[in-house]
């Protein structure tokens, strides 16, 4: 019975651990994407959901993440 609860346990973080990867590597960026996002922010600046719009796939919620991420300023 043990066993049969552990099993069950291990196949649940199993889904967990792909969740987190299939996320991962979907912020993944081309360097396409990323030269136009680079491009499209000297032109309109932060307008993540319009830049979003020339990107097929991608949220501004994305694009904004990579764009902090990539180019954060620290005072």
């Amino acid at each position: 019975m043990a066993d049969l609860e552990q099993s069950s346990c291990d196949v649940s973080d199993d889904s967990q651990v792909s969740v987190q990867t299939s996320q991962d590597s979907k912020m993944e960026f081309s360097e396409d994407e990323e030269t136009l996002i680079e491009r499209m922010f000297n032109l309109i600046g932060e307008r993540w959901s319009l830049i979003a719009g020339r990107i097929p796939g991608r949220t501004a919620e994305e694009i904004e993440k990579y764009w902090t991420s990539r180019y954060s300023t620290s005072d």
